[in-house]
């Protein structure tokens, strides 16, 4: 039997909405399970420190209003995939790296759980593309979760009096980037996929990984910052001079 147009119109949408809504409700389910875990990785770094615990439930707060709005923005597949669990994951450890900040934490946990926050960043982007799950949401949120754990090693590096405030070279390039963007708007144009940025990336992360261990010798503590700095500084660099040739 032929259906009617009405009936079509109400069949057509289901499908559209299971396809919609299906990995948001594995968003909210697992951002639940990540507000756990960054509260009990927290708990294990500083013990029960109510300052320290709040700051860490704040930015993981913010992380979870940042997924929610990219996930509202447009999502392409059925399912959320094992690649954005891991980068979910990777938002929890860097949550409750906040909390040495304003608490104590043994140093070698606290390496641990960034080590371990770093590793997990060679994994998502491959699983994504190992199961076909490769989007915008995915890439965009595994950079915002890159950068905020360069800013919150640097500022547990900076804390824990490894140097001064030059550390923040290393931890605020890309904010400085995001805030110039919002005055020139040409900076805002998408960027092509780059394995320099990558290898630049890791460079600055595992830096911020051994400075935070407290291994390095004090006169070797500057030169690290300042060579780093300097990649970070090259490899904006030649993305604003590839934006500039390229605007509108």
């Amino acid at each position: 039997m032929l259906q009617t147009p009405a009936v079509l119109s109400l069949r057509q949408p289901s499908g559209t909405l299971s396809v919609r809504f299906k990995p948001m409700a594995t968003l909210v389910r697992a951002l639940m399970g990540g507000a756990v875990a960054a509260l009990g990785v927290a708990l294990l770094l500083v013990g029960p420190d109510l300052m320290s615990l709040g700051l860490t439930a704040a930015g993981y707060l913010s992380g979870t209003i940042l997924a929610l709005s990219l996930m509202r923005r447009g999502y392409p597949h059925a399912v959320l995939g094992r690649g954005n669990l891991a980068t979910l994951a990777r938002m929890a450890l860097v949550a409750s790296l906040l909390a040495p900040i304003v608490g104590r934490a043994m140093p070698w946990t606290f390496v641990a759980v960034a080590t371990l926050a770093l590793v997990l960043d060679g994994f998502d982007g491959w699983l994504a593309r190992r199961e076909g799950l490769v989007s915008d949401f995915g890439a965009r949120l595994d950079t915002e979760v890159d950068s905020a754990l360069g800013l919150v090693l640097a500022l547990n590096v900076w804390v824990l009096g490894v140097t001064g405030p030059m550390i923040l070279l290393i931890g605020l390039p890309r904010y400085v980037f995001v805030a110039a963007a919002v005055v020139v708007p040409w900076l805002k144009q998408p960027l092509p996929d780059s394995y320099r940025r990558k290898v630049v990336c890791v460079v600055q992360l595992v830096s911020l990984v051994v400075l935070s261990a407290q291994i390095l010798p004090v006169w070797f503590v500057a030169p690290v910052v300042l060579g780093v700095a300097a990649a970070l500084g090259w490899s904006f660099g030649r993305d604003i001079l590839w934006l500039w040739k390229s605007r509108p």
